[in-house]
């Protein structure tokens, strides 16, 4: 059957050869009988005319989407999702699967993005990032029946799958450390209130301050959004509360923080001790390397493809979680390995 055409197929199923078209590239206005017809003679024939056919006969697509809720400019201005994207189509590349990127940022791109990520033989799954409460494409995501991995705890954990990092014992530890180095007024620039990274994050800084007996004070704790001017801004309201230490949520919004201390001709470590989170490499790549905890970004993206086909292959019951181990990194910022720089920032 190796020369069999669309004519062919047409012929064999008594049908058009535009309704074999239709019907092998999943559109509309075809009966169901016609449909049902053309699809008996592709799985007999085993015809594969394209990438299209191949999924009609395997009902596998060997393609899956990777849906960030992020503006294309925070894409490209955080290397946290480049660096996540850069796992994923490494695992991708691997399992020989296709992938598919979608950013969406509005209302608008939503309703263009999801009949895409959602119709039927386009895609085998789906990655997406978790975002806040109530999002309404993830919502949409989750009632689309399409195996789904989200990357970061969703809200509903127990219903989903979904890889992430212990943030709560990462963000304990970091903050712990600055502890054990003797600060006391140790503030945090969170992550959104809306997104179980903000939550979590903040929960163990919350948590390492009361296990070590330190007074929990609000004025202290400033939410940011994960950009580098966030972290400046909440860094310029925090400096009026004089901290000596600051965990910053991310390393982006650390580094804002950074610019904003300079600004205050405040020094660090001297002045105030700073931690991050990540480690991208712009971490150690300044004057002074920040400190920071260190998640395994591009095993992360890997972690999510594969479980992701675990899902395709062998259902979606019952929900898989994985959670990946990080690493506090000791650097210059924090001030445990500062020994009188030259040019303290």
């Amino acid at each position: 059957m190796a020369n069999i055409t669309l004519e062919d197929i047409a012929r064999q199923a008594g049908v058009s050869r535009s309704t074999v078209s239709r019907v092998i590239n999943d559109q509309p206005n075809v009966s169901d009988a016609a449909r049902n017809r053309v699809i008996e003679v592709v799985h007999r024939t085993g015809y594969l005319p394209n990438a299209a056919a191949r999924t009609l006969a395997s009902q596998r697509s060997l393609m899956i989407g990777l849906v960030l809720p992020q503006t294309v400019s925070s894409f490209f201005a955080d290397p946290y999702y480049p660096h996540l994207t850069q796992g994923i189509a490494q695992a991708c590349n691997q399992k020989n699967y296709t992938l598919a990127l979608f950013l969406v940022e509005t209302k608008e791109d939503e309703e263009k993005i999801f009949p895409r990520v959602s119709r039927r033989g386009l895609l085998d799954g789906v990655i997406v990032q978790a975002s806040h409460h109530g999002d309404p494409m993830m919502t949409k995501l989750i009632d689309s029946s399409i195996p789904l991995v989200f990357a970061g705890r969703p809200f509903q954990a127990n219903h989903f799958s979904f890889i992430d990092i212990d943030n709560v014992s990462a963000s304990y530890n970091a903050v712990n450390h600055l502890i054990r180095l003797g600060r006391k007024r140790i503030a945090t620039i969170a992550g959104p209130s809306h997104s179980t990274v903000g939550i979590d994050r903040k929960a163990g800084y919350v948590k390492a301050l009361k296990d070590r007996g330190l007074e929990l004070d609000e004025a202290l704790i400033v939410e940011g959004d994960f950009t580098e001017a966030g972290g400046y801004y909440a860094m310029q309201h925090l400096l009026f509360r004089k901290p000596d230490a600051v965990f910053a949520a991310s390393d982006i919004m650390a580094y804002g923080a950074m610019r904003a201390v300079k600004q205050a001709n405040l020094h660090i470590p001297q002045d105030i001790a700073l931690i991050g989170f990540d480690d991208l490499p712009l971490a150690n790549a300044s004057q002074l390397s920040l400190t920071t905890v260190r998640q395994p970004v591009i095993k992360f993206g890997v972690a999510a493809v594969e479980l992701l086909i675990d899902l395709i292959e062998n259902g979606t019951e019952p929900p898989r979680r994985i959670i990946l181990e990080t690493e506090l990194i000791i650097r210059e910022s924090c001030g445990a390995s500062y020994r009188g720089l030259d040019h303290p920032l």
